[in-house]
């Protein structure tokens, strides 16, 4: 993937880029170079094998009305030729000349022009054809996710995202560096090139109608400060933030995060659990990590048939219960019986999808029937 645009560091503003499958423009620029010599070279042979029948008027004498056409002379005609100027002083004079003109250096030019122009016609078009995705792309977005910082926990968040099921055309990166760009690019990903702080570049990323926003860039005071920013453009958007530090996790709630996920502190603590215990630690780990054979922690809604049992009877391993959006743990007494409007957080298979009921087991059918009576 290569970068349709560049930021205008002298007005401040950012660009969207949308990844596009194409070939490198450079290739594109060789090919067509090699094309128009290789146009260039076959004509000056033809000339040259033809010599006999083309007049320069620059060496005609008595004794040779003719002139002689050196090799110089038909590099000369050829490109006077090609590129329709034609000074007229060499000219084919003979029918053979005269028909290799009309039937293969007249196409030959036309070729060569359509080389050079097309050229130009294809940079304003491809500005053209990117002008209007961006447009349509603005069109149908709505309800997206914008994932600030696109470095190791942006990927892995947007992989988490795209592997539950959420379509990369519905997650736009905000990002300024060229490595993060090239990166979502390869993801197949929008990027906005610029800072998150700044209120136009979180605009062209359309904050106003994101339903999330994940901030996860490598410093503190950026997330606290593009938390604030997003905050005052979307007060509904639901907001994750990630903060390097505990001391400033109070800081980046005040500033409008609804849920914070303290990266030093997560990671110590697994380093930690790892030493005292490495089967915990791998449990942990396998838990953390998306996709395999083994566990993975999910949030589901909670079924008809599975209101009012206690969380302990589920087939799935509950761990906690949602309800009115507080966390309980599963053996709290406010959770003792499920109620109906709770969601369940769950330990199940990773093979399995983490946000849909797990097939065949709660008779979804039957609750399904339930819900629409």
């Amino acid at each position: 993937m290569h970068d349709l645009s560049s930021p205008d560091k002298r007005e401040g503003a950012s660009l969207v880029a949308l990844p596009e499958r194409v070939r490198s423009p450079w290739w594109e620029l060789g090919r067509r170079v090699l094309a128009a010599l290789a146009i260039l070279v076959g004509t000056v042979l033809l000339v040259m094998i033809d010599r006999d029948g083309y007049r320069d008027a620059g060496d005609a004498t008595l004794a040779n009305p003719y002139g002689t056409i050196s090799l110089v002379d038909a590099i000369y005609y050829t490109t006077v030729t090609l590129s329709t100027t034609g000074y007229g002083d060499i000219a084919p004079v003979s029918d053979q000349a005269r028909l290799v003109n009309a039937f293969v250096i007249t196409p030959a030019r036309i070729a060569f022009l359509v080389l050079l122009i097309g050229t130009t016609l294809e940079v304003l078009a491809q500005r053209g054809r990117e002008m209007f995705r961006i447009a349509r792309w603005r069109k149908h977005m709505g309800k997206h996710v914008v994932v600030i910082g696109y470095g190791t926990k942006g990927r892995s968040a947007v992989d988490t995202l795209v592997n539950n099921g959420l379509e990369r055309d519905h997650v736009v990166i905000v990002d300024p560096s060229p490595e993060a760009l090239a990166d979502a690019h390869a993801d197949q990903l929008a990027v906005i090139t610029g800072d998150a702080t700044r209120r136009d570049v979180l605009r062209r990323a359309g904050i106003a109608t994101a339903d999330q926003v994940i901030v996860t860039t490598d410093r503190d005071d950026t997330n606290v400060l593009a938390t604030l920013t997003v905050r005052q453009l979307n007060p509904d958007a639901f907001i994750v933030a990630a903060v390097r530090e505990q001391e400033n996790a109070p800081l980046i709630r005040q500033s409008g995060a609804d849920s914070v996920i303290i990266s030093a502190d997560a990671v110590g603590r697994l380093l930690g659990l790892s030493t005292l215990s490495p089967t915990l630690g791998t449990v942990m780990e396998d838990l953390l990590t998306y996709g395999g054979d083994g566990l993975e922690v999910a949030e589901r809604e909670l079924l008809v048939n599975e209101v009012g049992v206690p969380p302990q009877s589920l087939p799935d391993q509950v761990i906690a219960v949602v309800r009115d959006e507080k966390v309980y743990r599963y053996f709290d007494p406010v959770v003792t019986l499920l109620a109906r409007g709770d969601r369940l957080v769950v330990v199940r298979p990773a093979k399995e999808l983490p946000w849909a009921p797990r097939p065949g087991t709660h008779n979804e059918d039957v609750a399904a029937d339930a819900q629409e009576g």
